[in-house]
């Protein structure tokens, strides 16, 4: 009986079958959805670490990316909202003030989020600083390869232009030397950046589409440095001047003063005005009756620590512009002219004292302080009225006292009079436009009621026991200003134009590529072809083609029918659009 050999053949041929069954294993492995085996090495199949380095890169291309910048834009403008929604400190403390005394449980909820200094806040800036980085790193590398693009020529013709979404031919007597001349001519002539490589002229336009993409996003980095350097470097302060009096731009000359963090006081420009006088006239019939018509405020400027004085006025929206800074006209109302006398006959209090408005009508409340006052014992006290002062005078059992016509038809100032401790030696700093009344008592009258009285111009108020008098002599007008500086305002608004006209270019100029290859025929003559790509999906390649077919025929004119009756008389006709053949 013969032996049976039962050992495995070994050999190049046993070797390749046993590779080609790993490869289908392998193969069969990446097919099945059966989870795969563990494996014994705790390594294998693990992807490597990024390390820092890695993922330090990786962030840098996120941030970089063209998505994240426009996340990062709409964010920025969503962050924005609640600094047009909610009152802030550097504009309005006061409507922070009575935004916290209505909102009780909302106001220490804005404070932790800082909602109430949203432009200052960390969150603002940094979205602010993220998409300023992004935007740099989007534009420098674009911006090398631009420069790169333009150095370089266009490409080189492909093999076969009839495959390109605009293309023509025809065939003609002429050389293709001097077709490729008439070509190149007429393509730069047209503004196209041609050169002639091979057998074709190559030619490209519409880089302004890419430079304005580029403007685009410069200006938005223009535009976010300038909000950057009028927040840190700005200053804005209010201030009060009544008629004949006048302002210098030192600190303290401000009523209200608010600046950036970097700001120094030390750069205040010097110049001041005087406030000649205010001119408001008003609709005095029909549906608009109260309406301002004239609200002007007539000043005397000057600009310098020696500086000539100058005329000028200043209306709403008509800004006074003096060495850098801008004066707007704010508001207007009313100062009575008052004098006091203390129980000596002394004049305690002269002067005019501004009384802020209510309403439309210039319904003005105010308060007038007297810390330096003697009795007819000539004991030192202080003295406080409070009132109304009314342009136009007006009662009725609802309203009251008040104003039914801005103007100055028939004023009154009606006051009440306290005396006592106005607390203003405390240290503690007062509002010049509010009384605490509770370190003070109310004159009364020869009845026992609080003494108060409305008067004329002209007319007195005696105050009891010979304390004194106090006169209504006149009424003098003033005007409320602001004063602001922003050193980005003009850097901004060369941003904002260049955004738009990098916009524009980005949008209506489209990029496209012209090849013009000219080779000899094989029954005679010269084929020429005529092809046209977009970077960008336009229309107009067809017929921007065609009217290159045209300004080519002088020089390169159509067989006559009779000698190439294969070929089309007009190539202009030849032209496709949409990668349809000819």
């Amino acid at each position: 009986m013969a032996k049976t050999d039962t050992t495995t053949a070994s050999g190049p041929e046993s070797e390749s079958g046993g590779a080609h069954e790993g490869d289908l294993g392998a193969a069969g492995a990446r097919l099945s959805t059966a989870p795969a085996e563990e494996s014994a090495d705790p390594q294998e199949g693990r992807l490597p670490a990024l390390g820092v380095i890695g993922w330090v890169r990786w962030f840098w291309r996120q941030l970089t990316s063209m998505r994240v910048a426009l996340i990062l834009l709409f964010l920025l403008s969503l962050a924005a909202v609640p600094g047009s929604l909610i009152p802030q400190t550097g504009v309005d403390p006061l409507k922070v003030e009575e935004f916290r005394k209505q909102h009780t449980s909302l106001a220490p909820l804005y404070d932790k989020l800082g909602l109430f200094e949203v432009y200052s806040s960390v969150w603002f800036s940094a979205i602010y600083i993220l998409l300023f980085v992004s935007l740099i790193g989007c534009i420098v590398p674009r911006s090398w390869q631009f420069v790169g693009q333009l150095r370089s020529r266009p490409p080189r013709a492909p093999r076969r232009l009839d495959r390109l979404p605009a293309y023509t031919t025809w065939r003609t007597d002429a050389e293709p030397e001097q077709v490729l001349a008439a070509a190149r001519r007429t393509l730069k002539g047209r503004r196209f950046r041609a050169h002639t490589a091979g057998d074709a002229v190559a030619a490209e336009k519409g880089y302004l589409r890419e430079a304005g993409n580029l403007v685009f996003h410069v200006s938005l980095i223009v535009m976010l440095v300038a909000f950057a350097s009028g927040q840190l470097w700005k200053s804005e302060g209010g201030t009060l001047v009544v008629e004949g009096n006048g302002f210098s731009n030192t600190l303290t000359q401000y009523d209200d003063f608010r600046s950036g963090s970097l700001f120094d006081s030390g750069d205040l420009a010097p110049f001041g005005f005087s406030l000649r006088g205010f001119e408001a006239t008003y609709e005095r019939t029909g549906p608009q009756k109260g309406t301002a018509r004239t609200y002007r405020a007539d000043v005397a400027y000057w600009a310098g620590a020696d500086g000539p004085e100058r005329k000028t006025s200043i209306e709403v929206n008509k800004p006074l512009e003096v060495e850098g800074y801008k004066v707007y006209l704010i508001g207007h109302g009313y100062a009575p002219i008052v004098t006091i006398k203390d129980g000596q006959g002394d004049i305690a209090f002269q002067g005019p004292v501004p009384f802020l408005p209510r309403d439309a009508n210039v319904t003005s409340a105010g308060v007038i302080k007297v810390p330096d006052y003697r009795d007819k014992n000539g004991r030192k006290d202080q003295l406080g009225f409070q009132g109304l002062f009314l342009p136009t005078y007006g009662l009725d059992a609802v309203r009251g006292p008040h104003s039914t016509f801005p103007a100055l038809d028939y004023p009154v100032l009606t006051l009440t009079g306290y005396h006592g401790s106005l607390g203003i030696d405390s240290g503690v700093p007062q509002n010049v436009y509010q009384l605490d009344t509770r370190k003070l008592q109310q004159f009364k009258d020869d009845k026992g009621e609080p003494l108060r009285k409305s008067m004329r111009p002209g007319e007195s108020l005696a105050l009891p026991d010979g304390a004194g008098t106090l006169t209504f002599d006149g009424v003098k007008e003033w005007a409320s200003f602001q004063v602001s500086q922003q050193p980005g305002n003009g850097m901004a608004l060369a941003g904002a134009i260049a955004a738009l006209l990098g916009l524009a270019g980005s949008l209506f100029i489209q990029r496209r590529r012209v090849w013009v290859r000219a080779v000899p025929a094989a029954g005679g003559g010269t084929v020429v072809e005529l092809a046209g790509l977009g970077r960008s999906e336009s229309a107009r390649l067809p017929e921007e083609l065609a009217d290159l077919a045209e300004a080519l025929q002088p020089d390169a004119p159509v067989k006559a029918a009779g000698e190439a009756a294969e070929e089309r008389d007009d190539p202009a006709e030849t032209v496709q659009g949409e990668g349809a053949r000819a």
